[in-house]
């Protein structure tokens, strides 16, 4: 089937919602795949690191997962206290998942987008078969009222077949997303009481802060904690 024939008989309306059915396609398998991985590996890796398995500070920098990166930051800026950590988490949460959250909204528009243009080519497809009408006088050809029927009801059909699995996806990685902020926050708090746990200088920090005026010893010039050179002990978390 040629693609002239194929646009002949869905019209521009069918052809810009099979482009968005593969888009949409394409979206969710991607981000689909990348959560569940990311998801999959932080759990692994986190666990392997409470029982002691792994090495804390080498794992929980791992650039290739945004959950690792959020948990890395968290405790680099909150290692001796647990002050505001739903807000950092929220904002590394933001910057880490970027990407996804692009994705996500950009399925979000095609479920939005392709009942209207569904709807679009349907109007489209009523006004030929009454132009065919009033230029026949009522005696149009048939073959040429029927492709016009049929392109007004296929693209209502292909418009809420691309709408509908793309707003289900749409939520699913919404919820999923969701389910990961909460999840940073929760493993942020076990984190931070990880690395205090394991850093006694960490443990003392509130009487070091009231006598240095709000500095931390463990802290750089950017205020950031000094994981490795001020806790040597991490490395052995």
């Amino acid at each position: 089937m040629s693609m002239s024939l194929i646009y002949h008989k869905i019209g521009p309306a069918g052809v810009v919602l099979v482009l968005l059915s593969f888009a949409a396609l394409y979206f969710s398998i991607k981000n689909v795949t990348l959560l569940l991985l990311i998801n999959r590996d932080f759990r692994q890796r986190f666990s392997k690191i409470e029982s002691g398995e792994l090495s804390y500070s080498s794992e929980l920098h791992r650039p290739q997962n945004p959950l690792s990166g959020i948990i890395a930051a968290v405790v680099e800026t909150h290692a001796t206290h647990s002050n505001d950590i739903r807000a950092e988490v929220a904002y590394l949460f933001h910057r880490n998942f970027e990407r996804i959250n692009r994705d996500i909204t950009w399925l979000k528009l095609i479920s939005v987008i392709a009942p209207l243009l569904g709807l679009l080519g349907t109007m489209l497809g009523m006004v030929a078969v009454f132009r065919e009408l009033a230029a026949g006088a009522g005696a149009a050809n048939a073959a040429t009222l029927a492709n016009g029927i049929w392109e007004a009801l296929i693209t209502t059909i292909m418009g809420l077949t691309v709408a509908v699995p793309t707003l289900v996806v749409f939520y699913f990685l919404s919820l999923k997303m969701k389910g990961f902020h909460i999840e940073a926050i929760e493993h942020s708090y076990r984190a931070v009481h990880l690395f205090q746990r394991n850093c006694p200088h960490a443990r003392t920090v509130h009487e070091a802060e009231s006598s240095s005026q709000g500095r931390c010893p463990m802290s750089g010039q950017d205020g950031k904690t000094v994981l490795q050179s001020d806790c040597p002990s991490v490395e052995a978390v």
